[in-house]
């Protein structure tokens, strides 16, 4: 009885740890969820606000904004084609470590034109700008030339596939359709053995020709086609057209004839 409990009491600790630990993961989850909610809905925000300020805004505020928006926009896609292909790709392992590198200067450049949206000396912007422009202009390339050269990559690594994919189907179709193979190896041998020139000696004596079958008084013949109907009218006996008429036989039914009175 003592044991009963033991193993019963120790099933519903095993229980509420796994309820525990299963309750651990799914707030978890959800608040990964809903952190990336937020993230994602502040980052529109603020894409939307950028994208605004670029038109809205003359001068060297609007082309700040125009900056920032190209690049937090690279960055994000070179983000997500990277991590996208390293689940596939370990060799882009290496690649996402330089673009998390690349990420600090971006980041540091980014909070840097965050900071001078709010300046009220625009003589001062106007001089920082060209040199914003230039280290953004070095990150964007540096950013693209991460993600097409992972893109690319792939698409090679799917052309590469889809070739030798397509010979494997070839062979396959060829071995299905095996009696296109024999038809055509007769074919070629045929014409060649037809072709071939004959020889320039002396012309060959042609074989004999079976000798005729034994006449029918021999009686060793034996006969292979049916005789022809005039043989068979020939051989029968001769026949009178009409045979005569036998007398008709008389049945006693029959009444005589009653002479006719000549009175």
């Amino acid at each position: 009885m003592e044991a009963v409990i033991a193993v019963v009491a120790l099933l519903f600790v095993l229980f509420v740890v796994l309820g525990a630990y299963a309750t651990v993961k799914v707030v978890g989850a959800a608040k990964r969820r809903v952190d990336e909610t937020i993230t994602h809905a502040r980052r529109t925000v603020e894409d939307g606000t950028l994208r605004a300020k670029s038109f809205a805004q003359p001068g060297a505020a609007g082309e700040l904004a125009q900056l920032r928006l190209k690049l937090r926009t690279s960055m994000r896609a070179t983000q997500d084609a990277l991590h996208a292909g390293v689940t596939e790709d370990e060799s882009l392992e290496e690649s996402l470590g330089l673009f998390q590198r690349l990420s600090a200067h971006g980041h540091e450049l980014d909070a840097e034109m965050r900071r001078l949206e709010s300046e009220p000396d625009r003589a001062t912007l106007a001089k920082r700008l060209p040199d914003l422009r230039e280290r953004t202009e070095r990150v964007v390339q540096s950013a693209d030339a991460l993600r097409w050269a992972a893109r690319d990559r792939a698409r090679r690594f799917a052309a590469d596939d889809l070739d030798s994919l397509s010979e494997q189907i070839d062979l396959e179709a060829g071995a299905l359709r095996h009696w296109q193979t024999t038809e055509s190896s007769s074919s070629s041998s045929s014409p060649s053995s037809s072709s071939t020139p004959p020889s320039e000696g002396p012309a060959a004596t042609p074989p004999p020709w079976p000798e005729a079958p034994a006449t029918e008084a021999a009686g060793t013949a034996e006969q292979t086609w049916p005789d022809t109907p005039q043989s068979q009218r020939a051989e029968e006996p001769t026949r009178p057209a009409i045979s005569p008429a036998a007398p008709r036989p008389t049945y006693p039914w029959q009444k005589k004839p009653r002479p006719e009175s000549t009175t």
